[in-house]
């Protein structure tokens, strides 16, 4: 069945870095965007950075834009993102999410889409 597997969080300081990894199983990897999505105590889950199903188009979002790198491993069924210059307002579950035949930037649209696939999340803490 299909799954996604959310990894890589955990407690950091300000400007740390982190990286998270999301390994997927169960579906034709290379078919799919995938993106990172958040959602802090309170707050409704936001759209974080996207990369299309080569790795060639990436889109993100302005308040981690300069500060993460989305990237994947298509032999290794893996997507990453790396965060560095955390800050405190980074902190927030993360999941990564797919969906089938789409562009990085239309990801960033896609939460609420019901062909999209999500990770288990993993929390990230950064600290001041």
């Amino acid at each position: 069945q299909v799954q996604l597997v959310d990894s890589g969080g955990g407690l950091a300081q300000a400007g740390d870095s982190l990286r998270l990894s999301c390994k997927a199983s169960g579906f034709t990897f290379t078919l799919y965007a995938m993106a990172w999505f958040r959602q802090a105590p309170g707050k409704e889950r936001e759209f974080v950075a996207a990369i299309n199903w080569a790795g060639g188009q990436t889109y993100y979002s302005d308040s981690v834009r300069g500060r993460f790198t989305i990237s994947r491993d298509n032999p290794e069924n893996t997507a990453y993102l790396q965060m560095n210059s955390l800050k405190p307002e980074d902190t927030a579950v993360y999941y990564c999410a797919a969906r089938y035949h789409t562009t990085a930037q239309a990801m960033s649209h896609m939460m609420s889409d019901r062909n999209v696939y999500w990770g288990q999340g993993t929390q990230v803490t950064v600290s001041s």
